[in-house]
């Protein structure tokens, strides 16, 4: 059985990550931002390898996040699920990042460059990264005037092209991208017409399956299919501009 973290398993697709993992017997490293949330995760605590607390918007508690899974023991996988969706303003981390850049983008890196290499990764995406273009400039938003959809596409590009490069430049890694759909979670609303279910399914099968398909690395994944991403996330120049704003932007060398 493999042994996996979830960032954001207090709710939505990755509490339905959790469980479907820990009902097929995996050890599962669940986390919530706050002790608050986690208990939320009363429930599933019992089958629990363990409970990681921090916020995502904070480098020092995201730092401190990875110290906490690294003591558990080295995962053979992570789910980078956690991530919010449109905030009205630009909100701002105490290091002073825009909150979406930050929790979508650089708490995906940051842990990438800190926890003990796994065997796999997935990071989530979005459809709506299509639509963010492929300027580098002024990525977190300190210099344009803000836009929530505009700022929301682009970190999912920039968690796209991430887990593009972590497959080229750590063979050895499996590492996706999955665009989960839009599904009615507390971030993608009620009324959202997706399958919430398929929604969850394709990260679970990439963190421990053996097919074929799970284990050739690089794949940009909706419902357990093989999609093609944006051009920029593909391109290894776009991810190694990227990959060196995203170092000077956190601090941390992940390549």
């Amino acid at each position: 059985m493999a042994r996996i973290f979830i960032t954001g398993s207090a709710d939505g697709l990755g509490r339905a990550a959790a469980r479907t993992l820990l009902d097929e017997g995996h050890d599962v490293v669940l986390h919530a931002r706050t002790p608050g949330r986690a208990t939320a995760l009363a429930d599933l605590a019992a089958h629990a390898a363990g409970i990681v607390v921090g916020d995502l918007g904070s480098a020092l508690e995201t730092r401190a996040l990875a110290d906490q899974v690294n003591s558990i023991g080295r995962m053979d996988a992570v789910i980078h699920n956690a991530g919010i969706y449109l905030e009205p303003t630009r909100a701002t981390t105490p290091e002073g990042h825009a909150r979406t850049l930050a929790v979508n983008t650089l708490a995906p890196y940051l842990l990438t460059a800190l926890i003990d290499r796994p065997h796999r990764l997935i990071y989530l995406s979005s459809g709506l990264h299509r639509g963010a273009g492929g300027s580098l400039h002024d990525i977190d938003w300190t210099e344009r005037r803000w836009n929530p959809g505009q700022a929301y596409s682009e970190s999912k590009l920039y968690v796209t092209a991430l887990a593009l490069a972590v497959a080229r430049r750590w063979p050895h890694v499996l590492s996706h991208a999955v665009d989960p759909g839009w599904v009615p979670t507390k971030m993608g609303g009620r009324g959202a017409p997706d399958d919430l279910e398929l929604g969850h399914l394709t990260q679970t099968w990439l963190a421990v399956s053996n097919d074929p398909a799970a284990t050739a690395s690089g794949g940009y994944w909706h419902h357990r299919k093989r999609q093609t991403p944006a051009p920029e996330a593909l391109d290894p120049g776009f991810q190694d501009r990227l990959m060196d704003r995203l170092a000077e932007l956190t601090g941390a060398e992940a390549f």
